[in-house]
């Protein structure tokens, strides 16, 4: 049995959309894999994805390319000790930031992952709304260290459907980076710790059964296809795809 769950964001704007093959039935025209147990690689892949997903879902429906893409920084002397010397410093911040944002009469919305390095070295990315001056309130909000701040637009993980920028804030001590020849370099982070604001309610998907797969998605009238992904489900050995269907601006021709 095919199907397609569609997660509809900024009122319908976005459109994000999977199509898969439900493991527990056949799948008429599609060629099955083998089907094997998963890897211990595997399922760290498997939750590595589906955080990530999340991450970029909360990132569709309440953010936007103009918000801030902050990372905060340590002094080596303010270093914390361990996890939960990081989260303490981080939530004395955000007490703070809170406090801004409410003064000015706004909500605030924030993703983030601290993380250690190899090396020792600790650091804290950030994504926030921006309120026209949410960089110098971070800036001293922050006292453990530097703060680094850019528009999501403007950075180097920017992409139409947020994919990059997901993976980026949803790095652990699994994820690994390619060498320019194709190999795996060594993971770069010791020790991560993920989380975003309670107030990001995700709206419920639309599940629709569908008569076969098709080689090609068409995106609906109004709308055009910005990513396409595709691959193979270890579990299940089907196909499944993921794209996202972004509504044309008026003037805009299909």
């Amino acid at each position: 049995m095919t199907k397609r769950k569609q997660h509809r964001f900024k009122g319908g704007k976005i459109i994000d959309v999977e199509e898969y093959h439900d493991g527990r039935y056949g799948a008429p025209g599609c060629k099955r894999e083998k089907k094997k147990n998963p890897t211990k690689e595997q399922i760290q892949k498997i939750n590595a994805w589906n955080k990530a997903r999340r991450c970029r879902w909360k990132l569709l429906e309440y953010f936007f390319p103009g918000d801030c893409f902050a990372t905060w920084t340590y002094e080596v002397k303010n270093r914390p000790p361990d996890m939960a010397g990081a989260l303490k410093d981080f939530q004395k911040a955000m007490r703070s930031v809170r406090k801004e944002y409410k003064k000015r009469g706004q909500e605030l919305f924030w993703i983030r992952n601290i993380e250690r390095g190899t090396k020792g070295a600790w650091h804290i990315h950030l994504i926030v709304n921006e309120i026209g001056e949410t960089a110098s309130i971070l800036q001293r909000a922050w006292t453990k260290g530097g703060t680094w701040s850019i528009e999501i637009r403007n950075s180097k993980y920017y992409d139409e459907d947020f994919s990059k920028i997901s993976s980026y804030m949803t790095k652990d001590e699994h994820t690994t980076d390619k060498r320019s020849d194709g190999s795996q370099a060594k993971p770069r982070i010791s020790e991560s710790n993920y989380n975003s604001s309670r107030n990001m309610p995700l709206p419920e998907p639309k599940v629709d059964k569908l008569v076969r797969w098709k080689a090609e998605p068409k995106p609906k009238k109004g709308y055009y296809i910005s990513q396409i992904h595709e691959g193979i489900n270890p579990v299940t050995g089907y196909k499944y795809r993921r794209y996202t269907m972004i509504r044309l601006k008026e003037g805009d021709s299909g």
